[in-house]
């Protein structure tokens, strides 16, 4: 066995926990040791019995004198144990563990970790931890010890187990960056940081261990993404747009829209013209605000695709957003004669039929034009499937990217040869996260909102002004003949989250709020038919407010829409809580975003707060960084499991340091195999779409 044997195949008991540890991100053995533990519970001080105190942690380490379960009238059972070493004994409760008696015996040379409990002038151990000792080593008790993240049925216990059995296989850990990057940086070599990271002697050792692992995390990430490039870079030649010969035609769909580009779209344009008249092909990322007009862009893109006789495909991460594309595409391009088609879990794809080809000559370059079935299509990863077939595909739009593995994003590639890449995403980035995680795309940037767009106004409500915020907005509603959203962070409500408002619950209460307006409710367990059904009738109007999970994020453009109301707002991200507020502001009308919490601290009212003045989404992406850390805000990770382990995007020192010494090294990684392997191991981890 090594670290890369597949968790189910290492042994029977693991194959049992199979599904479980995969919840946990532990897919194969090496994942056990870099499942962090998130804190330690100090169980460092070891006092003899005869001088434990009351109220103090300890550790004691003593003979089982007696052990035996007792019953209480409900049949409940308790197990009571006489511990004792050289100085005096203890009593030992434990409460509803029967089992106990089976593994301990008199007899047994047991350590006993918790706190110390005064009944009846008498020292007790309640619940504590516990272990029996072999060959004097302890790794629940009498040190330091690693709590991690768990799942039902997996415990920190277990899972120490596993990690202490693993980490005892010396061999098993291979080091795979240079000894010279090593001694430069002063880190601590591989086998070590993982055996501090898990059973650290002080936590000074543990703070070492996690700065070798995040720094091994980002440089890991810095290389992937340079190989990343190069690979593209070395591809095969693709396909070279005509862009001059179509000049004419390109002008007369830009004069034909019912607005101006602002500056940011006509340099994002003229950035992606340049990159399909080259042979090699583009690999862009189109970063843009909510509403900033990206989808207008990609079409201009789709529709020279369309001239040069190539068929494209916009990817969507939902339904609701394929949609949304769909409508826009097809009222942009429908009547130019391209033919646009939708495809998601609920629709067929059309029968291929063998056309003719017809040859055109442009510019003295000869280029094979297709009779298609279609031109464009748009839809969900449904589009990755065998069932859907391109016979000339030219060009590929991801729209949300980060949602999507690189197998999936590779898939739909292969569909065609070496088609045109171009990818957005509506989540404002930090210049510095965006060049480390994308920093194999050439970056397009819009920066502009389109020229009338009004802000919206946004404010903080305290508790205190709720029923004074509904009979605000039922007045808004009736005297502008407008729609509201109001947003609930879960579906249904939750029995440990009793203060989270839930989006159906909350909807039977709205609708006794708000007697003689119509509601709808949209969350993501809705079926297909169900969810179109409720976003139609909100778009003509039939209902006044919709009630929704933050499944409304992106992909919905409802321009009559001017109030969204989100509750436990704190549960969200400022670049979150920007792009919620992206669905109202979308027509000529004022809009308002109105933001409820319950939270008394006064860290999360400050962050909530800067939602009032700041209506740029990198700047409060970047405020976010810094107050909390980057988290999970750049999606379900782009390699799969959660992006970071160890490693914070706000440590933007490291993130530099890291790049420079991923530049340094990256001609000569030949030299370094393992590290070459492990790249690889990166770069083909996958994630499935939300």
């Amino acid at each position: 066995m090594n670290l890369q044997t597949p968790v189910r195949d290492a042994s029977r008991a693991y194959k049992m926990y199979g599904s479980r540890l995969e919840k946990l991100g532990i897919r194969n053995l090496g994942d056990f040791l870099f499942h962090i533990p998130f804190r330690y519970d100090d169980y460092s001080l070891i006092s003899k019995i005869g001088n434990v105190q009351a109220g103090e942690t300890v550790t004691i380490k003593g003979t089982i004198e007696k052990i035996a379960n007792q019953y209480t009238r409900k049949w409940k059972s308790l197990q009571k144990a006489i511990v004792k070493d050289d100085t005096g004994n203890i009593e030992v409760l434990w409460f509803n563990q029967a089992f106990l008696t089976r593994v301990m015996k008199k007899g047994d040379l047991i350590s006993l970790s918790g706190k110390v409990e005064l009944d009846r002038n008498k020292f007790t151990f309640v619940s504590p931890d516990y272990e029996i000792i072999f060959n004097n080593e302890t790794i629940h008790t009498g040190r330091l010890v690693p709590v991690y993240p768990e799942t039902k049925g997996i415990s920190s216990k277990w899972l120490r187990r596993q990690v202490y059995k693993i980490l005892d296989e010396k061999e098993l850990i291979q080091e795979y960056l240079p000894e010279s990057l090593i001694e430069e940086n002063q880190l601590m070599n591989l086998n070590d940081a993982l055996q501090a990271i898990h059973f650290p002697q002080n936590l000074e050792q543990a703070e070492k261990a996690k700065q070798r692992l995040a720094f091994e995390e980002l440089f890991i990430l810095q290389l992937s993404t340079l190989a990343r490039k190069k690979e593209w870079e070395s591809a095969s030649l693709g396909y070279s747009f005509l862009i001059t010969a179509f000049d004419k035609k390109i002008d007369e769909f830009l004069k034909k829209l019912p607005f101006e580009l602002t500056n940011a779209q006509k340099k994002a344009v003229k950035e992606i013209l340049a990159d399909l008249e080259r042979e090699r092909p583009m690999n862009r990322l189109l970063e843009g605000e909510v509403g900033s007009g990206k989808t207008v862009v990609a079409a201009i893109a789709m529709y020279v695709a369309f001239l040069n006789g190539f068929q494209s495909v916009l990817m969507a991460p939902t339904e609701i957003l394929a949609q949304q594309h769909y409508r826009t595409i097809q009222k942009l391009l429908g009547p130019l004669g391209v033919n646009v088609q939708l495809f998601t879990s609920g629709t067929k794809p059309p029968k291929i039929k063998d056309y003719r080809l017809k040859i055109t000559e442009k510019n003295q370059k000869s280029k094979i034009r297709n009779q298609k079935s279609f031109d464009i299509a748009v839809g969900t990863h449904t589009l990755i499937y065998n069932k859907v077939k391109f016979e000339n595909l030219g060009l590929v739009v991801i729209d949300e990217q980060q949602r999507f593995g690189v197998e999936q994003r590779a898939i739909i590639r292969s569909k065609g040869r070496n088609p045109h890449l171009l990818t957005m995403t509506a989540t404002p980035i930090p210049r510095t996260v965006a060049l480390t995680i994308y920093g194999d795309l050439d970056l397009s940037l819009l920066d502009e909102m389109p020229i009338g767009r009004k802000k919206v106004k946004t404010w903080l409500v305290p508790p205190e002004k709720r029923t004074g915020a509904y009979e605000w907005i039922e007045k808004e509603i009736s005297k502008h003949q407008s729609q509201a959203f109001i947003i609930c962070p879960f579906i249904e409500e939750s029995e440990t989250m009793v203060t989270v408002k839930a989006a159906a619950k909350e909807f039977e209460n709205l609708k006794k709020v708000f007697p003689k307006l119509k509601l709808g409710l949209l969350h993501g367990k809705l079926k297909s038919k169900e969810k179109e059904t409720v976003l139609m009738n909100f778009k003509n109007k039939k209902t006044d407010i919709l009630v929704a999970t933050p499944v409304v994020e992106v992909g919905i453009d409802i321009p009559n829409a001017t109030i969204i109301m989100i509750e436990a707002s704190e549960r969200f991200g400022l670049a979150q809580l920007h792009q919620l507020r992206g669905r109202v502001g979308r027509g000529d009308k004022q809009s308002y975003c109105l933001l409820f919490t319950d939270s008394k601290n006064y860290a999360t009212l400050k962050r909530l707060k800067s939602m009032e003045s700041i209506h740029i989404g990198a700047e409060l992406a970047e405020l976010d960084l810094k107050l909390r850390g980057a988290g999970d805000l750049y999606g379900t990770a782009q390699h799969g499991r959660s992006m970071l382990k160890v490693a914070d995007f706000s440590d933007l020192n490291l993130i530099e340091k890291t790049k420079c010494e991923a530049n340094k090294i990256f001609n000569e990684l030949p030299k370094y195999p393992v590290l070459v392997g492990k790249i690889k191991e990166i770069n083909n981890k996958t994630v499935s779409p939300d």
